[in-house]
């Protein structure tokens, strides 16, 4: 059941009405069976993979609150009488196999992920090894269930936070199995973390009228960015990849920047809708992006960016790595060899450039997606590098940082290098991306396509590419109010009742008259479905 159909929205005002309808205590039921019969509807059996992941999770939480248990009580009986050295060298060793029932735990859940979504492309790695003496291992035809990436994180994430001792861990398996369930969330994120979340779900609570419509106007906002601009500059986009070696020069760049604009209003809607049933019900969902292309770096846009997954990286892959042993070691020789200068940025630079390999290789198993993290890990991990460098920089050629046209300069430059990162996500393979970013730059001045009608045979007409056109200025307006902090929902609902139902009714009538439809296209697919 895609979010983008007739079905999708009478199942969530279904799931609306008979949960403001059941007993306040009794709602979170409503959300837990809602969850279950639309992984079951998008993945059937395959909802054991997700339940299996949920109960080895589950049971990690429990057997570490247990040992903590037992370790409390041991010291504050039979352990009362331990000196102090005694008593750090019990709660370490405690702490130990606290740690490694938390490994096993990861490594069970992570474990699935690579095998259903990874292994194929570790055979297919292997056997360019193995052919040298014979041995070839046999591809799998394996089945992804909707949804396996996303909840594999959040799983992770729990376990790490209660041996962390940032959680508590939940007693109740069903109040678990709705947190790592919860359907919104399910398809393309948020990654949701266990604090922010689980309360919201297991609380019931009570309809809010306001909170329902601005939870309208997103949903109807996210069908609008979806359908309307996503699905209708996917056509050209992908008529230039599909075809690339018959373009060349300015218009396969727009190609890569127009594939940003998909990725972007295709998977910002799909939040949209998310969050917009979320507000429906009474659940903040966690913001997944802030203007992206607004940014001033691509560290910036990474921080604005799919955001529940940059902070998952940092605090879970970032911290650990460039705060452990190896790493500190590392970085008191690399101050050695290099000096303070660079040497002490050794550490930091390694820990993010590991940060977006496996960014780039959670989006999937393709040496091209490895290729488009690394893009991005080169960029931050030199920023970290040259940081001093281009400060001393900027001071030398008096640039004022706060003016208008060298934060317009910051976010052109930011734009044109993600842009080009895209390359690498969207062409079929690692050596189709390269070529293309060649072509770039052949006859880049021949800008004959905007005069000669090339544009029109890109499958889009002269009435769609004006739509196009204004769909996305509307869109980056929206974000530049946004950015200014304008919340425009806010002000909608401070308008009277004819004005606001006008808008509504008006925004609804433009997702169905221009929103791309017909037999041959999917409208259940999301890009970051795939991931």
């Amino acid at each position: 059941m895609s979010f983008i159909s007739v079905a999708f929205i009478i199942f969530i005002f279904a799931v609306c009405l008979v949960y403001y309808i059941v007993p306040n205590k009794l709602r979170w039921t409503v959300l837990l069976v809602a969850s279950y019969i639309f992984f079951w509807l998008n993945s059937e059996w395959l909802i054991l993979v997700m339940f299996a992941a949920t109960l080895i999770t589950w049971g990690t939480g429990r057997l570490l609150d247990r040992n903590i248990r037992i370790t409390n009580r041991y010291l504050e009986t039979e352990g009362a009488g331990f000196s102090k050295s005694e008593k750090k060298e019990y709660q370490k060793k405690e702490k130990a196999r606290r740690r490694t029932l938390t490994v096993v735990g990861v490594i069970l859940v992570l474990s699935m992920l690579l095998f259903l979504k990874y292994f194929n492309f570790f055979a297919k790695t292997s056997n360019v090894l193995l052919k040298h003496i014979g041995v070839k291992i046999p591809g799998l035809r394996l089945l992804l269930p909707i949804g396996i990436s996303f909840y594999t994180l959040q799983a992770i994430a729990y376990m790490v936070d209660v041996y962390r001792g940032k959680v508590v861990p939940e007693r109740n398996l069903l109040h678990f199995m709705l947190y790592m369930s919860y359907f919104p969330q399910i398809l393309q994120g948020p990654i949701p973390r266990y604090n922010q979340l689980a309360a919201q779900l297991i609380e019931g609570h009570r309809f809010d009228y306001d909170r329902f419509c601005k939870g309208l106007q997103l949903i109807v906002w996210g069908f609008f960015k979806k359908m309307v601009i996503a699905d209708r500059i996917a056509i050209p986009v992908s008529e230039i990849f599909g075809n690339h070696t018959a373009y060349h020069g300015l218009l396969v760049f727009l190609a890569a920047a127009g594939y940003g604009i998909q990725v972007y209003a295709d998977f910002s809607g799909g939040m949209d809708i998310a969050r917009g049933f979320s507000q429906m019900v009474g659940i903040d969902l966690e913001l997944n992006f802030l203007q992206p292309y607004f940014s001033t770096s691509v560290e910036d846009f990474w921080r604005r960016w799919h955001i529940t997954l940059g902070g998952f990286m940092r605090d879970y892959v970032f911290y650990p790595l460039s705060l452990s042993k190896p790493f500190n070691t590392l970085t008191k020789r690399s101050r050695k060899l290099f000096g303070d200068f660079f040497g002490k940025k050794v550490g930091p630079f390694l820990a993010m450039f590991i940060v977006y390999f496996l960014v780039g290789f959670w989006h999937g198993p393709a040496s091209k997606y490895i290729a488009y993290g690394l893009w991005n890990g080169i960029f931050i991990s030199g920023s970290i590098l040259l940081a001093d460098v281009y400060e001393k920089g900027r001071k030398t050629l008096r640039v004022r940082e706060k003016s208008i046209c060298w934060r317009v300069f910051q976010m052109l430059r930011t734009f044109v290098i993600i842009s080009f990162g895209r390359f690498f996500s969207n062409a079929i393979g690692t050596h189709v991306a390269l070529s293309m970013m060649r072509s770039v730059f052949d006859r880049t001045k021949d800008l004959s396509f905007l005069v000669d009608g090339s544009l029109l045979k890109l499958g889009l007409n002269n009435a769609n590419w004006i739509l196009l056109v204004f769909s996305v200025f509307l869109m980056l307006c929206v974000d530049l109010l946004h950015e200014k902090g304008i919340e425009i929902r806010n002000r909608i609902s401070q308008q009277n009742l004819v004005f606001r139902w006008a808008i509504y009714i008006s925004a609804v009538a433009a997702v169905i008259l221009f929103g791309i439809y017909g037999a041959e296209f999917n409208a259940g697919s999301f890009i970051y479905e795939q991931f």
